[in-house]
């Protein structure tokens, strides 16, 4: 299997053996041509992502601008070309934000975005099965939650960092149940759903397979650091009582929330079964963590 990236000018080397097509960005005004020649299918992976210290007047016309019109545009350059498949990587964030603890999100359940990220997610599927009805182009769309791996930043970073120098966090007490991906399981989804005659024209949900209390992702990741971990017990209510004190409301909600997803249908139609476990990917995330930090 050849692989063709099609990245940025200013991003990184890719190894050899992927032969790489630069490109200005994710724009309505960007030519696929030579990306897409003899090309059977794409993953569409990139996107203007959550932000959260969002600075634009109007947040959900940047994302659709993004996300939706340069999404309908590579695909109608991709049906145009020949292309036979594309693999959009969504969001979780289409379905919501948060679920009850032990009923998780559903590929059948209402889709309700709370947020113009997840908005335009949505409309991106949307627009996607619109081109696919049209032209043939088979479209299989993949909706992660929280990925995380060796180089994960943001809010798993600074988790880590926080365990590695064994500050007391006040999660003892939090019992909520959260869906997570590790890298090598997402990708090996997406793979799957490149190829299996199956996928076309369907939405699957992915994760480990595998839910976590936010105190039990703080022991994981403790023992993958090498660390003992001082988690405080904490209720909760205290806790949403500081985030609304400090305008930390969305970030702790995400801590003590719950978020769950059903991966039984890539399970039945795919025959797919996450192939790496969660010790495994915390224990290579934990590793790439402290090599970066020169531990």
């Amino acid at each position: 299997m050849q692989v063709r990236a099609a990245v940025r000018a200013t991003a990184s080397e890719l190894p050899e053996q992927v032969e790489v097509v630069r490109i200005d960005g994710l724009t309505a005004a960007q030519s696929w041509v030579e990306a897409l020649r003899g090309v059977d299918v794409v993953i569409h992976a990139a996107a203007r992502v959550h932000v959260m210290d969002e600075q634009s007047a109007d947040p959900l016309a940047e994302f659709r601008a993004v996300n939706v019109e340069a999404t309908r545009h590579l695909a109608q350059q991709a049906a145009e070309a020949g292309v036979k498949r594309l693999v959009f990587v969504s969001s979780v964030k289409v379905n919501g934000e948060e679920t009850e603890a032990g009923h998780p999100y559903t590929v059948d359940a209402q889709p309700n975005p709370q947020d113009p990220y997840g908005q335009s997610k949505l409309e991106a599927e949307q627009a996607l099965f619109e081109i696919a009805g049209k032209t043939g182009l088979e479209v299989v769309v993949v909706r992660p939650p929280l990925v995380y791996g060796p180089g994960v930043k943001a809010n798993f970073a600074s988790l880590m960092g926080a365990l590695q120098r064994r500050l007391p966090l006040p999660f003892a007490s939090i019992d909520n149940r959260r869906s997570l991906v590790a890298r090598d399981n997402l990708v090996d989804l997406l793979l799957l759903c490149a190829r299996h005659p199956q996928a076309a024209g369907q939405v699957f949900l992915a994760s480990d397979g595998e839910d976590l209390s936010t105190a039990q992702l703080c022991n994981r990741l403790s023992l993958a650091l090498g660390v003992r971990p001082r988690l405080l017990p904490v209720p909760a209510w205290a806790l949403h009582l500081l985030g609304r004190l400090t305008g930390r409301s969305q970030q702790i909600q995400r801590l003590l929330g719950s978020l769950q997803v059903d991966i039984s249908a890539a399970r039945k139609r795919l025959g797919w079964t996450p192939p790496v476990s969660v010790e495994r990917a915390l224990r290579e995330t934990a590793v790439a963590f402290q090599a970066g930090r020169g531990q």
